[in-house]
């Protein structure tokens, strides 16, 4: 999985896409994630995949079925940088350990200023304004190390407007 993970990455370098995650799941199927600045459309998606599978057939990869995706509106923050990149944002967060008897917590967070994707190091703290002013806790700090699993966590409204 490490010489698929590394391919991707170096078919992918140089070009306006963003590797965030390679997966093989059942029956063969080898599933690819990437991220986009604009966004993932189905125009990058193809031209993704025509990429790997000329890189896949020249290195012998063995697959059944690739399948090139987005990593959808609740995009997993899986890199420190992540955090970085999406501070601002609204975001779910579940800890190793818990803090006040939770583990998820669900607020807008925060990097510290002047904090580059590209060079963060683990132990930086970051800073989550929880929504849910209910309890003792208005906002979490935290460092990458603690984190079990992070995502985006949009707030999505389906109503639109009436006629």
């Amino acid at each position: 999985m490490a010489d698929i993970l590394a391919l991707v990455q170096q078919t992918l370098a140089g070009t306006e896409y963003e590797l965030v995650d390679v997966e093989r799941a059942p029956l063969g199927l080898l599933r690819v994630v990437i991220d986009h600045p604009e966004g993932v459309r189905i125009e990058h998606c193809e031209w993704v995949s025509k990429q790997l599978s000329r890189v896949f057939e020249v290195e012998n990869v063995d697959y059944k079925r690739m399948e090139v995706t987005s990593p959808g509106v609740d995009r997993p923050l899986l890199r420190v940088g992540d955090f970085v990149r999406f501070a601002g944002q609204r975001v779910q967060v579940r800890l190793h350990e818990a803090i006040d008897s939770r583990k998820v917590f669900v607020g807008t967070l925060h990097a510290p200023e002047g904090t580059l994707a590209a060079d963060v190091p683990l132990d930086t703290v970051f800073r989550l304004e929880l929504d849910d002013a209910s309890g003792k806790l208005t906002q979490l700090d935290f460092t990458y190390d603690q984190v079990d699993r992070a995502k985006l966590d949009p707030v999505l409204d389906f109503k639109g407007k009436k006629r």
